[in-house]
C-alpha cells in the first residue's frame, strides 16, 4: 500500500517539525508527505529545509478545509491520511492500519483511538469521545468522534462523497465523516495510535462559540440525501435546534430565535 500524508498548517512551525518527525519515525513509512501552508506568517516556509523530501505548497489563507482539499488533489497515491500539525503519531500507527486494511480489503476507511495531552500530562478523554466502533454514523452524529489525524482512507471515497466543505469554518471533519458513514463501512483500530495536544490558543475549537451551529449546517445538508437514516438525522437536529434556541433566548439573539423556532416547526410538520 502506497500512502500519501496531507498536513495542513498555519503558523505552527515548531509544532509542525514535531508532527513530521513522527512520520519519519514510522515503522511503515509513507511514500509522500505534503504540507499545505495556509498563509503562515511565521517561519513555516523553512520546513522544506528541515525536511527536504517533503512537498511544500503555500497558499493564501483559506482555511483548513481548503488546505486539506489542495493536498487531496495533489496526492499521487491511492491511500490518503491526514496529520494535523499540532498532533503526532505513534511509531506503529501506519503499520497497524496497513495490516488492518490488508486483512479487511472491503473497508476503505479506518481510524484509531487517541491520547490527549494537556500541559505535558495525559488527560482522561470525556466519555462522549470514547471510541466504540460499532456504528460510525451514530457514534459521530452528536459530536465528531473521529480525529482527522487518525484516519486512513482510499481515494474512492472522495470520488463518491466529495472532499471537505470549504464553507464550514469548523466541524468540517464532522460533516465529511457523516457523509462517508452513510455510504461506507468505517473500521476502528481500538489502539491509542495518535497523540493530540490540547490547550494552545490557536486551536479552532477554541475560536468559535456554539459549535453546534456548524454541526446543524452539516446535518441540514444530510436531510437532502435519500437516506435510510433520515429519522436519526431529524432527531439529532431537533436536539441541536432546541439547545441553540435556548442559547439564543438567553442572549436575546432575535434572528437565531426566529430561525431555530421556524426549523423546529418545519421538522414537526
Amino acid at each position: 500500500m502506497n500512502i500519501s500524508v496531507v498536513i495542513p498548517t498555519y503558523n505552527r512551525y515548531e509544532l509542525l517539525k514535531r508532527a513530521i518527525s513522527s512520520l519519519y519515525a514510522q515503522t511503515y513509512l509513507p511514500q509522500e508527505i505534503i504540507v499545505i501552508d495556509d498563509g503562515s506568517t511565521d517561519d513555516t516556509h523553512q520546513i522544506k529545509k528541515d525536511f527536504p523530501n517533503i512537498i511544500y505548497i503555500y497558499q493564501e489563507n483559506r482555511g483548513v478545509s481548503s488546505a486539506r482539499n489542495v493536498g487531496i488533489k495533489r496526492v499521487q497515491n491511492k491511500w490518503v491520511t491526514f496529520l494535523d500539525s499540532d498532533d503526532e503519531w505513534h511509531p506503529e500507527k501506519l503499520q497497524k492500519q496497513v495490516t488492518f486494511h490488508r486483512g479487511n480489503p472491503e473497508i476503505l476507511m479506518s481510524y484509531t483511538d487517541e491520547i490527549w495531552i494537556r500541559d505535558g500530562k495525559e488527560i482522561k478523554i470525556p466519555k462522549k469521545f470514547q471510541k466504540i466502533g460499532r456504528d460510525a454514523f451514530i457514534e459521530n452524529l452528536s459530536y465528531c468522534n473521529i480525529a482527522p489525524s487518525s484516519v486512513l482512507m482510499h481515494q474512492k471515497i472522495f470520488e463518491e462523497v466529495g472532499c471537505f466543505d470549504e464553507d464550514l469554518e469548523v466541524c468540517e471533519d464532522y460533516d465529511l465523516w457523516l457523509r462517508i458513514a452513510l455510504k461506507f463501512s468505517i473500521g476502528l483500530l481500538d489502539e491509542k495510535l495518535i497523540i493530540k495536544y490540547a490547550g494552545h490558543e490557536d486551536q479552532l475549537s477554541f475560536k468559535h462559540w456554539g459549535m453546534d451551529r456548524f454541526r446543524v449546517i452539516a446535518l441540514e445538508k444530510l436531510l437532502k440525501c435519500k437516506s435510510s437514516r433520515l429519522v436519526e438525522i431529524e432527531d439529532e437536529l431537533v436536539k441541536k435546534y432546541r439547545l441553540l434556541l435556548k442559547g439564543a433566548l438567553k442572549y436575546s439573539k432575535l434572528k437565531d430565535i426566529q430561525y431555530y423556532t421556524k426549523r423546529l416547526e418545519q421538522l414537526k410538520n
